[in-house]
């Protein structure tokens, strides 16, 4: 029998919690999606609450290539000009 470790294959640096934001008014949000059909009506929705009901100043709206692996280093530089990021997975 061979046992498979399901991890993702590099080392992980051991990190606390993020800062949290005081506020979301003014703020930039990333949403980042799987991709799955399911994950548009959802994030239009949520853009459009943040946006009328909280004051956030922009949402950023990205799609992962590939659903069932991490994002790609690109899409995580991006993010890192964000001031909080909300990911989805649509199934």
């Amino acid at each position: 029998m061979e046992l498979l470790d399901p991890s993702h294959e590099q080392d992980r640096e051991v990190r606390g919690p993020a800062p949290r934001l005081g506020t979301v008014r003014g703020a930039t949000i990333g949403v980042i999606s799987n991709g799955k059909e399911k994950t548009v009506p959802f994030f239009d929705l949520m853009a459009e609450l943040l946006i009328e009901r909280h004051g956030v100043a922009q949402v950023v709206r990205r799609v992962k290539a590939n659903y069932s692996a991490p994002a790609e280093a690109e899409l995580m530089a991006e993010a890192m000009g964000w001031d909080a990021v909300l990911s989805g997975v649509g199934d």
